[in-house]
Parts: structure tokens; sequence; C-alpha cells
């Protein structure tokens, strides 16, 4: 299994008591959807993109997207401990099903942007996770342009059509084309 071939599901928080549990913070709006999971692949701190295979024993949710995970053949508090921060990743074949309206980041990669005013802008070329909120990243005539991913401003996806509908706002893009014509004259 390689990175490609998944996603992050989350990351280990730290050792809860002596038994090898862990506190695990997981990356999704609802925690109990794994609550059965089977198996779960690591990338230690150490080695970011090196992922094993653990089969899991307990998944106990907590509160909000904070479980606690008990991972085979780790039994003491001492051997959770090395895990402490890395990412839990599963096989992007158990993403849960999204709505109509709904997609996953991965999956629009390389889709034209539609602006509901401009039409046709860019293509997406990446999205950034910031503890803010996550954006979407498009080229748009030679120029990285950072869009906030909400529900506002990024409408839908037509997945056969490979297009990204969104409602840029007035005078973004602008922003990115004259960034010397929105400085604040009083800022010096």
């Amino acid at each position: 299994m390689t990175l490609d071939e998944c996603f992050e599901l989350g990351f280990i928080v730290k050792p809860h008591g002596l038994k090898g549990q862990m506190v695990t913070q997981l990356d999704v709006d609802d925690a109990s959807t794994y609550d059965k999971l089977k198996t779960v692949y690591l990338a230690l701190p150490t080695a970011p993109s090196k992922l094993s295979a653990y089969t899991v024993e307990r998944v106990n949710p907590q509160n909000g997207q904070r479980v606690l995970l008990k991972l085979r053949g780790i039994e003491r508090i001492e051997e959770a401990e090395p895990l402490r921060g890395s990412k839990l990743w599963l096989p992007l074949s158990e993403l849960p099903e999204l709505g109509d309206a709904q997609f996953y980041f991965h999956d629009v990669i390389g889709f034209q942007v539609i602006d509901e005013k401009e039409g046709a802008l860019g293509v997406v070329e990446n999205f950034y996770e910031l503890p803010q909120q996550d954006v979407l990243a498009m080229r748009y005539k030679g120029q990285e342009v950072l869009l906030p991913v909400v529900d506002e401003l990024v409408s839908h996806a037509d997945m056969e059509a490979k297009q990204l509908f969104v409602n840029m706002p007035e005078g973004l893009l602008d922003i990115y084309m004259n960034p010397n014509a929105h400085k604040n004259p009083n800022a010096d």
C-alpha cells in the first residue's frame, strides 16, 4: 500500500493508560463511521512515506473527532509511545460515499474552475489544509490563486465534465493580478 492509494484518516495524539491504547484525532465529520475499523496503516513521524499495516482491536469514540484506538501487538505504554504523532491512513476504496453536491479534494485535481460570472478561470492544482480553513489552489493567467473552500464560494463539481463551479468574491482575482494596486498607502 502506498500513500497515493490512501487517504489520511487522522493521527495519534498520545498514549492512553498503561495497556497500549492511544488517543487518536480523526479528520472526519463523524468518528463513529470508523468504529468497526479492521485495519489501519501508520506512517511514523520518522518515516512519513512508509506505511505499516496494523490490525485494529478496538475503536472507542470519545468526544468530537477523538477516539481511543487499540492496535494488536501494542500492549504497553512503552510500545504506544513511539507511535505518538503517527499519521493514520486508509485505502481510498474505504472512503464513505458522498452526496450529489459533495466531492473529495483529490477527485477534483485537474478540473476546470468555472465562475458564475466570469466563466472558465483555470485548473484546480491543489488543496491546502490550513488551520483556519481549507483552500483551493488554481492557476489563473500564470498566477496561483487561493480560494477558501466554503459552501458560499465553492458550489459543486460536475464529475463527468470535470468542472468545479465557484462563486469568486468580487475583487479577489484583481488582488492576485495587481497586488501593488491594493496596498494601503498609510501602511508605511
